[in-house]
């Protein structure tokens, strides 16, 4: 064989088409046969993995949905997650709620051109000062505050800016959709949500649980009469202030409380001080004829004095430097209905004496009138009582001066008087009809009784008969006191002038007090401004406009039954009790 042919290369194997193969061994072989098991088992991996996926899918979205929570469902379940707690009125009609809004604040930082920036934001944000907010534009920190509790059109008009560094955060804000009806009452909260007056002040912790609606003991129907009748006369008296109570006599709670001027709880920061400043509550007064009610009822409790009792009313009175006067004098001998139903200082004066000033006393610290009362407000005030209690102290308290007191201590004390000497807590927060705070008796029933026919009286014959509202059988006392003035004397034409009252007479069930602060007198009046002219009118009105919403429907004020629980039987002239004059 020649060496050409033992040079020979293998013959060319080719396939069934007649294209060449290429036999691959070894090693190559091997790398080829690794990759192809791992693409296997890769795409056995992510098969099994995207089942999973698609099981744990339908699971959640099909067969465990409806048992899943959710975040609707958790704020629902969870009290945390409700924030503030809202305040309803007795029948649960909204008085203060919380909203989730956007607030806006800057990252100094990132804000490209200050002046800008702030001039921009200011034609929307409008109330701001572009100065100041170009400051806070520029200032050294990643964080300061442009405007808390924006509304969503000024979100969104701010967001249309395009200005860099500014973000919006979400907020709880407080919202009391009455307004001012309430203000005194309900109060207000902070930015941040912490109760700073009222109500919100008072149960700050229970609101903040979020729990259930707090329901107070108010009914804003007759707030709303409230307000607008001490309002009007305050208006229409030029006076500097109003307050007025309805309470309910039987179980202590308030009915509705005004305090003028009010302010509007959405916008407390910018409130004056005056405003803010709660009369009904805070305010203590010398409460001038209306105390005359407490001190009829010691004398009779005491004895000393009866129905049928007279006393010498012809002279005024003079002590040291000091001179008791009747404002409408009779100038004779007067029965003690007389005395009541002509608000008689010296006839009062003269009653007191009868009983001491120790029964005095303790009769007033019997009716909670030396301490503030309980309750549940912060602005709270505290009365201003004499110390030493002397013989003058005795004297003039007697006609409602050298003791203050808040209308809240008067109304609840009138309460007491009239709904047969049962002593409630006077409360803001709605009683459970069936679980009632215990009463104390501080007066007897017969006292009581007696008190109502004199009550009575003053509104068909004497000072408070602009306070009759036919068919509700009002009851009442006037009072009119000269606020006291500089160097411990009274300033005359500076007066307090108020009515308390109570209705149904022979059954009471609520007491109202309307009172205003310096009222001048007007052409109506006849140039008076006595609590008779200026707050009795405001009664009635708010008495008629008010009973039917309370349940209260018109009686037979000439019917047998009424007229034998209520009239009074006038002493005969020889039955009177006679005393020496003074």
């Amino acid at each position: 064989m020649s060496g050409f042919e033992h040079n020979q290369l293998p013959p060319r194997q080719v396939d069934d088409a007649g294209m060449p193969t290429v036999r691959i061994e070894g090693a190559t072989k091997q790398a080829i046969e690794v990759g192809r098991n791992r693409l296997l088992v890769a795409g056995a991996f992510f098969a099994i993995a995207f089942t999973l996926v698609a099981v744990r899918l339908v699971d959640v979205a099909v067969l465990s949905g409806l048992n899943e929570p959710s975040v609707a469902r958790e704020a629902a379940s969870s009290p945390l997650k409700k924030g503030r707690a809202d305040i309803v009125d007795r029948n649960g009609v909204l008085l203060a709620t919380s909203l989730s809004v956007p607030s806006l604040y800057a990252d100094p930082k990132d804000v490209i051109d200050a002046e800008v920036s702030a001039r921009r934001l200011t034609s929307v944000l409008t109330h701001l000062d572009p100065v100041e907010v170009a400051a806070k534009l520029r200032a050294e920190k990643r964080f300061v505050w442009i405007q808390r509790g924006l509304t969503p059109r000024q979100q969104y008009e701010i967001n249309a800016l395009g200005i860099p560094g500014l973000h919006f955060q979400r907020e709880e804000r407080r919202v009391y959709p009455q307004g001012s009806l309430a203000s005194h009452v309900v109060g207000f909260a902070g930015t941040d949500a912490t109760g700073l007056g009222g109500i919100e002040k008072q149960f700050d912790a229970t609101l903040r649980d979020g729990a259930e609606p707090l329901a107070l003991s108010m009914d804003i129907r007759v707030q709303h009469i409230l307000r607008e009748e001490v309002g009007r006369q305050m208006v229409a008296f030029n006076g500097i202030g109003g307050a007025g109570v309805v309470l309910n006599a039987n179980t202590g709670e308030v009915v509705a409380m005004v305090s003028l001027p009010d302010f509007d709880p959405n916008a407390a920061g910018v409130a004056s001080d005056d405003s803010r400043f709660n009369r009904a509550s805070l305010g203590v007064y010398e409460m001038g004829s209306t105390f005359k009610i407490f001190n009829t009822a010691l004398a009779l409790e005491a004895g000393t004095a009866t129905m049928t009792s007279g006393y010498d009313a012809t002279k005024p009175i003079r002590i040291a430097r000091f001179t008791i006067n009747d404002y409408h004098a009779k100038r004779r001998w007067l029965s003690v209905p007389e005395i009541f139903q002509y608000s008689s200082n010296i006839g009062s004066v003269k009653m007191a004496l009868d009983y001491g000033a120790e029964a005095q006393r303790d009769f007033m610290d019997k009716l909670g009138f030396l301490k503030p009362v309980a309750v549940e407000l912060p602005e709270r005030g505290a009365p201003m009582a004499p110390k030493p209690w002397r013989k003058i102290s005795t004297m003039t308290i007697a006609f409602g001066h050298g003791i203050a007191v808040s209308p809240l201590h008067l109304v609840s004390g009138v309460a007491t008087v009239v709904n047969g000497g049962i002593q409630w807590p006077v409360t803001l927060v709605k009683r459970d009809p069936e679980v009632r705070a215990l009463g104390r008796q501080v007066l007897s029933r017969k006292t009581s009784v007696e008190m109502r026919k004199l009550l009575r009286l003053v509104v068909e014959t004497g000072t408070g008969r602009k306070a009759s509202a036919d068919g509700y059988l009002v009851g009442g006392k006037t009072g009119t006191a000269e606020k006291p003035g500089k160097g411990g004397s009274y300033a005359r034409k500076s007066l307090l002038s108020s009515f308390v009252s109570a209705f149904p007479m022979h059954d009471p069930r609520y007491v109202v007090l309307v009172m205003i602060d310096e009222p001048k007198g007007n052409k109506e009046s006849h140039g008076y401004a006595t609590g008779g002219w200026v707050a009795a009118p405001a009664v009635k009105r708010i008495i008629a406009r008010s009973a039917p919403l309370l349940g209260i429907h018109p009686f037979d004020e000439e019917s047998p039954e009424i007229r034998q629980v209520l009239d009074i039987q006038s002493p005969p002239e020889k039955g009177r009790k006679r005393l020496a004059s003074f």
